[in-house]
């Protein structure tokens, strides 16, 4: 997400987004609140937030959960902040970008889903031994400049003694959804990818997983529930229900084996292998990407910011404090015990 962008935030109506008919929002009942969810992106990273609806813990918090995609994280704060929907699924940057731009009514971070980046490195040809040395003077088809990925990749990058944008030939300008295919019709020598499609290239014989971005830029705030200030103050009672839904998914997801958790998911990738989708899981739970309760830690949260500091694109550090709210997540783990 660039600055440009968010600029235009207020000022943009969202004109495509796609609704997802989801196991527990097929009817709402009376005595249920209607929650409308935009996730940046539909992800077996997300694994907890599809556990909370296929196993009906929003249900049984008295929640009627509608979901949808909103692709990309522009879109889905421009989403929220046009009220489009109630609750973002996205990464923390972006509460601190809207922060940047002078909001007087800021978005508020008050649910982990993950706690590390979810990319991988994957190489045209297999590599015997991999030294993150090998990638300069390549050509690397990295994410999309001022998001996450990207900043977590270059962080990476940078603690290996690579200077992304001197020492590679780095290939920013292809749309996140275009990325996998770029890859597999011949763009670079390395790529920067979420799974499944890492998984999927692999699997096709087209590339070769060799490095986890996650694993080595450590733990971040990487994707988190947040909505508006405002309507937090107004639906407290709401953002506690949903909180405990969250905490219950995410214990779930840690206490079952991978096979279960795939089932679990298998509504919202109908059009994946599932053999793909266990090994995704088998994965992200390998090296913890998933959170195992929702509590935002400020250490995490300061991590985040050197990433994007050392990115170039943190005007200032943002108070914890002002943007995140951990009261939620407290409780939630205290009512679960």
């Amino acid at each position: 997400m660039n600055r440009k962008t968010l600029s235009l935030f207020t000022l943009i109506a969202v004109l495509v987004t796609l609704p997802v008919a989801l196991g527990a929002c097929s009817g709402s009942a009376e005595n249920e609140t209607k929650v409308r969810i935009g996730e940046v992106t539909r992800s077996i990273f997300y694994a907890p937030q599809y556990v909370a609806l296929s196993q009906g813990f929003f249900k049984e918090e008295g929640l009627d959960v509608e979901l949808t995609t909103t692709a990309g994280g522009d879109k889905t704060m421009t989403a929220l902040l046009s009220n489009a929907i109630d609750v973002a699924l996205v990464g923390s940057e972006t509460s601190i970008y809207v922060h940047q731009q002078g909001s007087d009514d800021p978005v508020v971070n008050f649910a982990q889903v993950t706690q590390t980046d979810g990319t991988f490195l994957v190489s045209r040809k297999p590599v015997a031994k991999f030294d993150w040395s090998m990638l300069k003077g390549s050509t690397f088809l990295g994410q999309r400049k001022g998001g996450m990925p990207q900043m977590a990749g270059e962080f990476t990058l940078k603690k290996k003694g690579i200077d992304p944008h001197k020492d590679l030939n780095l290939i920013q300008n292809v749309d996140f959804a275009n990325i996998p295919a770029a890859f597999s019709s011949g763009t670079g020598e390395y790529v920067q990818l979420f799974e499944p499609q890492a998984t999927m290239i692999e699997r096709e014989g087209k590339g070769h997983v060799i490095a986890s971005f996650g694993v080595e830029s450590g733990k971040l705030p990487y994707t988190v529930f947040m909505a508006k200030k405002s309507y937090m103050d107004r639906n407290q009672a709401t953002i506690q229900k949903f909180t405990n839904a969250v905490h219950r998914a995410q214990k779930w997801v840690n206490d079952k084996p991978v096979d279960e958790i795939a089932a679990a998911l298998t509504p919202y990738f109908a059009d994946t292998d599932k053999e793909v989708v266990k090994a995704v899981v088998k994965r992200y739970k390998d090296q913890q990407s998933f959170a195992t309760d929702p509590i935002v830690d400020e250490q995490e949260w300061n991590n985040l910011q050197d990433v994007m500091q050392a990115a170039g694109e943190l005007k200032q550090r943002a108070d914890y404090k002002a943007l995140v709210d951990t009261s939620y997540a407290r409780k939630a783990i205290e009512a679960a015990k």
